[in-house]
């Protein structure tokens, strides 16, 4: 049975998922409609991209840590991001990223999940022209969603959102729904966060 989070509610992946393996992070998100006059430019669709911050004690330590469109695979194979999405259209998830819980190395301590506009100050867009966000994981051993965290905040003016972070606690693996906006204009800027 799903598990619907609240903003900063913490959830145990493990514990009612025994051998859980594989996790399935799904992201979804849809454009608000805009109006637009008859002499008006055509809006560019808001293209968000999905990307995985593997963390060592709570830091981004080598480049290579970012699993993101133009990086679509962990070095050690264990975080795999499924594809860019370049318009958020249609039903389910929008972006999704493969984590292997199992084989994780040691070290890495936490996964942290953001999702950035792509271009969002050149193109004047944020997170207020977003709606029904939504970040899930699921279990890839039997496609069964095992939680959801969707962003009902106002978040008019943010460029960039983080959305969550599987973490290692005591052995066990854990989900934090975050959902905080940020002002960061690209993925760079957001991954200096946790340097």
């Amino acid at each position: 049975m799903s598990v619907s989070l609240q903003k900063g509610q913490k959830v145990s992946l493990s514990k009612d998922n025994a051998g859980l393996s594989k996790v399935i992070v799904g992201l979804g998100w849809d454009e608000v409609q805009r109006k637009t006059g008859f002499f008006a430019p055509k809006p560019q669709p808001i293209d968000c991209d999905a990307s995985a911050l593997a963390l060592i004690n709570g830091k981004l330590v080598y480049k290579e840590d970012v699993v993101y469109y133009g990086n679509l695979r962990h070095p050690s194979g264990t975080i795999e991001h499924m594809g860019d999405n370049l318009t958020g259209a249609g039903e389910g998830d929008d972006e999704q990223i493969v984590v292997d819980l199992a084989r994780i190395p040691a070290e890495y301590d936490k996964i942290v999940l953001v999702v950035n506009i792509y271009q969002a100050v050149q193109r004047k867009q944020h997170f207020g022209m977003i709606q029904n966000a939504f970040i899930r994981l699921v279990n890839a051993a039997n496609n069964t969603e095992m939680c959801k965290y969707s962003l009902t905040d106002d978040y008019s003016g943010m460029t960039a959102m983080i959305f969550g972070e599987i973490y290692r606690h005591n052995g066990e693996w854990k989900f934090n729904a975050i959902g905080q906006g940020t002002n960061d204009p690209g993925l760079g800027e957001l991954t200096r966060r946790y340097m």
